[in-house]
This record gives C-alpha cells, structure tokens and sequence, in this order.
C-alpha cells in the first residue's frame, strides 16, 4: 500500500473547485440520456484539467472519456450525472417545497464530481511520479434507466481497461457489496381494433384488455419463479381516456430481473409467452421491444480489500454541528422504520441516537436489504471492479426522496463527497504503484468468469433508446 497522504492532499487541494461543480450539476437535473447541460459541463471541466476528451463514447451523445497519461496500467474510475423525475426540492431545508421537475434524488451530481476529483489527482500523482499509467474518468449517462454501461460495454469502450472503480452516495462509507440483480426492460405493445363500445362491442378487440391479461397472468406466475427474482410493471399507453371506445393499443413496459445472470433468460421467455397468450385470448397482436438490460455485479476481492483497507487508514468524514443539526432536522421527517432499516440494511445494530456516519462498515457486513440492479454489474463482467458506499447524507434518508435531492448540496453531501474521491484516488494509486494488485485483480476475475463467462443480457441489435427519459 503505497502512502496515501500526496494524492489525498492532491484531492483537497480541489475540493472548493469540485464542491462548487457538484452544486451547479446539482442545479440542471435531467434525465437519462438528456443530460446534455452536465455533459457539457463534464466535458469542459476535463478539458480544464488537461484530459483527453471523447465525447458520444458508444454513440451515445450523453456519454465522454476523459484520459490523462501514457502507456502502463489503464485506470477505470466511473461517474454518473442523470437526475429522476418529479424529485426537485428546495436545497438545504427540511421539508418537502419541490421547485418543479426533476431532481438528484439519488446523488449522481456528486457521484460524477467526486470521481472526476478522484481521476484529477491521480492525473497529478501520475505526473509527479513519473510513472507509466492512465487515469479515464468515464462519464457514464442514464445509469437510472438506460443502463448507459452496458452499451458502452458492448462497445469495447472497456475492451483495455485493467480495474475499474466506483461509489454510490449512501448513509455510511463501505465497501459496496457486490449484490445485485440483472434484469432487462421490455416493452410490450399491443394492437387491436377500435370499435363503438355501446353500439358495436363485438367488432373490437381490445388492446387493454390484452394489457390486463398479460399483467393477471405475470401475476399468477409470481409463485412459480425463483424467490429472489423481481417483475415491475408500468403502464405506459391505456389507448386513450375514452371509456366508449374499445382501446385499439396498449403498452406497457416490464422490468424483469433476476439474481445471476443466466438466469434471466428463462424469465424474459416465460413473459413474452404470457404476452402472446394475452394477445391470442384478446384476437389482437403483440411486439415486444427490448430497450435496456443491466448484468448482476461481480465481486472482486483484491480491490475490495484494497479500498476497505483507504477506508480504514482515512476513517469516516469529520462532521460540524452544521450537519448534524441538519441532520437532525432531516431525520425528523422520516419514520422510525426508516432510520432502523438504514443501519440494518449495512449489516449493523440500529441506534438511533446517531445521525451521520460515526464508523466505517467491517468488510464482508451483510445486510437484510433488498437488492437493485446497477449497469456497473456489466462492467464488472469485463473488467475486475470494485465500488464503495459513500457517506454523503443522513441515517435514514429514503433512496429516490425529496429528503436526498434537499441535502444534495450541504455540508454533509460536499464533506461525504471529497470523502469518497480520497478512497478511490488511493486505490487507484496502490493499483498505478503495485502491479502484484492488478494482477491479484485480474487473476480473481478470471476465476469467477471461467466457468461461466459474459453474455450481454439483451440482443445484438437492441439500440440504446435514447427518447427514454424515464427514472426507476
């Protein structure tokens, strides 16, 4: 392990540049694959620092590479910058004024800004030390529900890259599990025939009724499937508000997910049969559209020991009476439930008397939470990864809330944010400085991959759909 305490001055050195960055993504929510205001902020601010820019990486528009040195190991660290619909809130007060349209309820305005920081100062470790290495800072769009990786996966984006690092905002600082599910998004249209629904009836065949079919008999399948397999439902066109009218289309959009990635397969096929028999029992017709998909993650054990071991040495983020009494303030508008469920969730005795992450989760904690799926897990399949949980808002703050959009640019989100740079900056630095953990890297992912290598979990021809501009 190799001493942290230059890059790490490195990342603070940035850190008034970096907080004010994360504000202003903070303040241009968008969604999946309209992200072009962060992109373009993005993109100017690796400029700014002197890195190589790709912009429309996987000919998604959204998507850049940042580089930054020469030869050597190749670096991976990933960021995010899409927002979710209907989430805005007022930054710094504790109750819910939304101020229209979409906001970062899920922090992807510091998890971009904090590993751009991070790829900053390994850029400048890099070029003090002299050694052979590159750092890439991938702006990855869409990772609510485009699942930008994958495409960019599927497009040898990743085909050089030796590790790949990552962190998500969360209530304490961890080594992220590699916990998580695949799943694929389908959309189902059905087509029938529009007819007078008082006068003439039985010359229409119903393209809602088909939707409602299909739904009852995803329904009924739900007990002869694996129990920790998970199908969500949305409708997205009823054909129309007219009662008096047989709908002659219908859609709806299914998420399908299950623990392993192969899997999955069987499910996709078990619902595109009950979609057909909905579409026979109706008269109407049916196409199925498959519009993302996402793996499940893979560990990596080498990395994990490595960021949990920055995670120990650094500690967790020194609060001010600042955070915690907003904090406090925060907390008093969740449920106890709430607040218990958080420290459950990361494998720890609730206690509700703390209010910011007071400790660093032990390595291996294993928690009751459910499981999500992330477009990292296609990375992973490819490249040895490894994420970690940064602390960057209060114990209890529900995922996708308004509660997480109003602390998005407080003390607590800048302080958890540098925090998290720091982790990822000194892994990637023992990485650059130390072959052996690479090869260790590589050497465990090749292990977990031999017997059961990567499939991408939707077609070759599947297109990024980049209309979509829906959160999930």
């Amino acid at each position: 392990m190799q001493n942290t305490a230059p890059v790490w001055s490195l990342v603070e050195g940035h850190r008034a540049e970096f907080e004010a960055f994360a504000d202003r993504i903070w303040e241009m929510p968008e969604l999946g694959f309209q992200e072009h205001r962060s992109a373009a902020e993005h993109t100017a601010m690796l400029r700014r620092h002197g890195f190589r820019v790709t912009e429309g990486v996987a000919g998604l528009p959204t998507a850049m590479i940042g580089e930054a040195g020469e030869e050597g190991p190749v670096i991976a660290i990933l960021g995010e910058f899409d927002a979710l619909p209907g989430l805005s809130n007022e930054a710094g007060v504790a109750e819910h004024r939304p101020i229209g349209g979409a906001g970062h309820a899920c922090g992807h305005n510091l998890l971009g800004s904090a590993s751009m920081l991070a790829a900053v100062a390994v850029k400048q470790w890099l070029e003090g030390q002299g050694i052979k290495g590159r750092v890439r800072y991938y702006g990855c769009p869409a990772e609510e529900n485009g699942a930008s990786k994958l495409f960019m996966v599927r497009e040898g984006a990743f085909a050089d890259v030796d590790i790949a690092l990552s962190w998500h905002p969360a209530p304490f600082a961890a080594v992220n599990p590699a916990n998580s599910l695949a799943n694929v998004q389908i959309d189902f249209r059905f087509t029938g025939r529009a007819s007078h629904a008082a006068a003439s009836p039985h010359l229409g065949r119903s393209a809602l009724d088909a939707v409602e079919l299909m739904n009852v008999g995803v329904n009924y399948m739900r007990e002869h499937m694996p129990s920790d397999a998970r199908i969500h439902y949305a409708l997205l066109d009823a054909g129309g508000i007219a009662p008096n009218v047989v709908q002659a289309t219908a859609k709806v959009r299914y998420v399908i997910r299950a623990r392993e990635l192969p899997d999955l397969h069987p499910l996709i096929a078990r619902v595109k049969k009950i979609a057909e028999g909905a579409a026979l029992m109706t008269e109407t017709s049916v196409a199925a559209r498959t519009i993302a998909g996402m793996s499940n993650l893979l560990g990596n054990t080498p990395l994990e020991q490595a960021l949990h071991a920055n995670l120990e040495r650094l500690g967790p983020p020194q609060w001010d009476a600042a955070d915690q009494e907003f904090a406090a303030q925060i907390r008093a508008t969740l449920r106890p439930e709430d607040i218990d469920g958080a420290f459950l969730r990361f494998g720890m005795k609730p206690d509700r008397g703390v209010a910011l992450a007071d400790r660093i989760v032990p390595l291996g904690a294993r928690g009751n939470s459910g499981v999500g799926s992330t477009d990292v897990g296609d990375v992973s399949w490819v490249v040895p990864t490894a994420q970690i949980r940064g602390a960057t808002y209060a114990i209890g703050t529900p995922g996708h809330s308004w509660q997480l959009t109003a602390q998005g640019k407080s003390g607590i989100a800048h302080k958890g944010m540098v925090h998290a740079a720091k982790i990822l900056a000194a892994t990637a630095v023992d990485a650059l400085a130390d072959p052996a953990l690479i090869a260790a890297a590589r050497l465990d992912h090749a292990a977990r991959t031999a017997d059961n290598p990567y499939v991408c979990p939707i077609d070759a021809d599947v297109a990024p759909a980049l209309e979509m501009a829906l959160g999930g």
